[in-house]
């Protein structure tokens, strides 16, 4: 990590072709190159920006290049890849501001739970009971103290002996007790003190400050690298946040456009073909119905021409009729004409 800071420290006082024979060629700058950082041409690099703090991220893999800034910067709004870098950007920018966030959440809930458990502590009713306990203590052992010496006075060792035991006991509860007296008496000369000096959670970095603070101190804290690197990002993430979505909003309103004129123009290919579909069915019914008119007329005549046989027989012989008589009228005349010669 050393020699990486002291490498980019170089090429910032020397440029990155520091180390380029003279007549060697010299690569020319591309910005989408994966040497050089994303984050730096598209803002800043984060990892300038809490060097030495609690919230430091250590130095950049990647080359800051000023002049493959300035070539980003120059490239169209719309480019792929610029958009891509932007919103890489945003992306990181987010997971540290959410990480920050979880801390100011976690330093809330702290303060709360410390407040609760000093108050849990100090609590007057068993401080009370203590020094009940104490005087209690105090009034048998100076009884036992008396049995002892008169049982000593009557000769009796042993019983003497297991008194005292006894009153020694009695001794070393009362020291503790006495000792957790005092041990109140210092954590209420505590909550006093934190009653004076109440703390709050920075809302930018989640850092812990006392309310009231000297004016001094709390610039201290504004002006701080952490504090005001926190606040840079924030900055700097609304304002690539809407960047973004200026130049990926035209986008989507000129497909939303594109598709819009799709749905039309399939919505005018459905409404063409069921117009198609239905002069075809109009044409199919009426040919159907002059189909049916022609049957019914043909059968009408078929009907028509169609006679029973006893009317048909009837026909045949007022035909024949008249044909008879001819034939018998020519028959006669042949037959005089015949009978004349």
């Amino acid at each position: 990590m050393a020699v990486l800071a002291a490498a980019q420290l170089l090429d910032e006082l020397l440029g990155r072709h520091r180390n380029v024979a003279p007549n060697e060629k010299v690569k020319s700058t591309n910005w989408e190159d994966p040497e050089y950082c994303k984050f730096f041409m598209v803002k800043f690099c984060p990892h300038d920006l809490f060097v030495n703090t609690r919230a430091d991220l250590g130095p950049c893999s990647k080359t800051h290049d000023e002049e493959a800034k300035k070539l980003f910067q120059e490239a169209k709004n719309g480019h792929f890849r610029k958009i891509q870098y932007q919103e890489d950007f945003v992306r990181f920018c987010s997971s540290m501001i959410n990480d920050v966030e979880k801390k100011i959440i976690k330093g809330r809930q702290r303060l709360a739970l410390s407040g609760k458990n000093v108050l849990a502590v100090t609590n007057p009713q068993q401080a009370e009971k203590n020094q009940e306990q104490i005087e209690i203590l105090n009034e048998r052992i100076n009884e036992l103290e008396k049995e002892a010496e008169q049982a000593g006075t009557g000769g009796n060792v042993e019983q003497a002996q297991g008194l005292m035991k006894l009153c020694d006991q009695l001794k070393e509860e009362r020291g503790a007790l006495k000792k957790a007296e005092l041990g109140q008496l210092n954590l209420t000369a505590q909550l006093a003190v934190e009653q004076e000096k109440q703390m709050e959670v920075c809302e930018v970095c989640g850092a812990f400050l006392i309310v009231g603070d000297a004016q001094q101190r709390i610039d201290d804290h504004l002006m701080g690298k952490q504090h005001m690197g926190y606040m840079r990002l924030k900055k700097a993430l609304e304002e690539i946040t809407d960047l973004v979505k200026e130049v990926k909003e035209p986008r989507k309103f000129g497909r939303e456009k594109e598709r819009e004129r799709d749905r039309d123009k399939r919505r005018d290919r459905v409404k063409e073909r069921e117009r198609s579909l239905g002069r075809s069915r109009s044409e199919l019914g009426g040919d159907r119905r002059k189909d049916e008119e022609r049957s019914v007329h043909e059968a009408g005549h078929s009907r028509d021409g169609e006679m029973k046989p006893r009317d048909r027989e009837r026909d045949r012989r007022h035909r024949s009729g008249p044909e008879r008589e001819e034939r018998h009228r020519h028959h006669h005349h042949h037959h005089s004409h015949r009978h004349r010669h």
